[in-house]
């Protein structure tokens, strides 16, 4: 059964070094979190997984790093400084700001119960900075909300250098940033986050057939990473609540312990971005909604050659949070059991390929030389397999090891003893983390039981 409440994840991410709160010595800083030397791991490993099957397991995806701070003129014509903002109100009694779309009532103030509360007004989530010596209105410009506008306004530099036809992808794992009233929820609304976004570029008109393989193909992939089908829904997005660009938008929803929230994001984006940063001329009939464009330089479109024509593609986004994925896996995978001894234990059942330590190495007495270089040597076989972080822990206590390395996750624990320096063939003992089974492996054959186990767990 996946994490029943936030607090019990809250309470294993910082005991066991997954996830700590920004600036704790200083009293922390709301909607800040810093990933420790388990969460970096499985953060690092999700987001392999997302790029392996976006970029290295399609033919039809190029990858890209945009910068995170642009010209400001990205976020004029892109329209987020007119429309990326969120409702606020405030409270004239205990001075709190509020997101009048999560109030229960927003004339009644959520934190004191005060009625003594502002209209709702618009406020710009955009993280406003300065670029240069110089501070004055010429030399401003903004952290960037999404991903997106780097893959945009870079179309034309990856079709001329890479001469892709449509329909294709541009793929992109990044930090964005955006100031959030009320960020809540341990890492699900933060300030700052990373996102993992696909803009798929396709012929208008096939846009809705494309916009529906994208939400197929992303549930599948959440359900590959370990996340159970009853606790993904999806949500049609409508009306008002439709983003200003977006022509339909499907969310992928995951139970979360608070509850069904979005996990990711699906939108037809339809020619709006690459219309909205194309130069404006006027032989080249760009989209009627969006603004006239004096500053760009570039035409981002491709020539139909067929029709013998210029067209905008449709761009259909998955988008998906790193850091809400990351939330939802550890959601997922949390689990207690009852021994039949009487007692529990906790276990992250991730997906093999995903958790933090793929193995680890325990002597079963730490200061018996033979067995512990037996161990750093096996630890160093394994890592050279590139399947990720093997771990060499010389705590002298298997039983406890074996405990901990349950609570994060760790699929396999290799225990050297005795017989592993006495007995031919260095047998050593393997044990599985979901099972608790335990067999003999002989230390050569390891690495090959080792590669088959990660082969046929995913």
């Amino acid at each position: 059964m996946p994490a029943k409440t936030m607090d019990e994840l809250v309470s294993l991410c910082k005991r066991r070094g997954f996830i700590f709160q920004g600036s704790e010595i200083y009293g922390g800083m709301q909607g800040a979190y810093d990933y420790g030397p388990l969460g970096i791991e499985l953060k690092n490993n999700l987001k392999a997984a997302w790029w392996r099957s976006m970029v290295y397991e399609r033919d039809d995806v190029e990858g890209l790093d945009a910068a995170i701070v642009q010209n400001k003129h990205v976020y004029k014509y892109s329209g987020h400084e007119d429309t990326f903002t969120d409702p606020m109100v405030d409270c004239h009694e205990c001075k709190s700001r509020l997101r009048a779309d999560h109030m229960k009532d927003i004339k009644v103030c959520d934190n004191c119960g005060s009625t003594n509360v502002t209209e709702p007004r618009d406020f710009n989530l955009m993280f406003k900075t300065n670029v240069g010596p110089m501070v004055n209105e010429d030399s401003y410009t903004y952290l960037r909300p999404e991903t997106a506008q780097g893959i945009f306004t870079n179309f034309k530099n990856v079709v001329d250098s890479t001469s892709r036809t449509l329909p294709f992808g541009i793929a992109q794992i990044g930090k964005s940033f955006r100031n959030e009233i009320t960020p809540r929820n341990f890492i699900f609304r933060v300030r700052e986050f990373e996102q993992m976004e696909l803009e798929f570029f396709c012929k208008p008109g096939e846009d809705e057939k494309w916009h529906e393989f994208w939400v197929g193909a992303r549930k599948q992939w959440w359900l590959d990473q370990g996340l159970a089908e009853e606790n993904i829904q999806f949500e049609y997005v409508t009306g008002d609540d439709l983003s200003h660009y977006s022509k339909s938008t499907v969310d992928i929803l995951y139970k979360f312990p608070h509850g069904f929230e979005e996990l990711e994001g699906v939108a037809n984006r339809t020619d709006y971005d690459l219309g909205s940063h194309t130069k404006a001329q006027d032989e080249f009939d760009i989209t009627a909604k969006v603004k006239k464009n004096e500053h760009s330089t570039a035409k981002l479109a491709i020539r139909d050659l067929e029709a013998n024509k210029w067209e905008i593609p449709f761009c259909i986004e998955p988008s998906a949070g790193l850091d809400r994925g990351l939330l939802a896996v550890m959601t997922e995978a949390y689990t207690e059991e009852e021994l039949p001894n009487g007692s529990t234990r906790t276990v992250l059942k991730f997906k093999p390929h995903l958790a933090p330590i793929k193995v680890a190495i325990m002597p079963l007495k730490k200061n018996k030389p033979e067995i512990v270089a037996l161990a750093k040597e096996l630890k160093n076989k394994l890592q050279k397999l590139g399947l990720g972080r093997i771990l060499y822990e010389n705590t002298g206590n298997v039983g406890k090891g074996y405990r901990r390395h349950d609570e994060v996750g760790t699929p396999i624990c290799v225990t050297v003893d005795f017989d592993s320096i006495e007995k031919e063939g260095a047998p050593v003992t393997v044990r599985d983390r979901d099972t608790m089974e335990q067999i003999v492996v002989n230390a050569a054959d390891l690495p090959a039981y080792v590669i088959n186990y990660f082969i046929n767990q995913d």
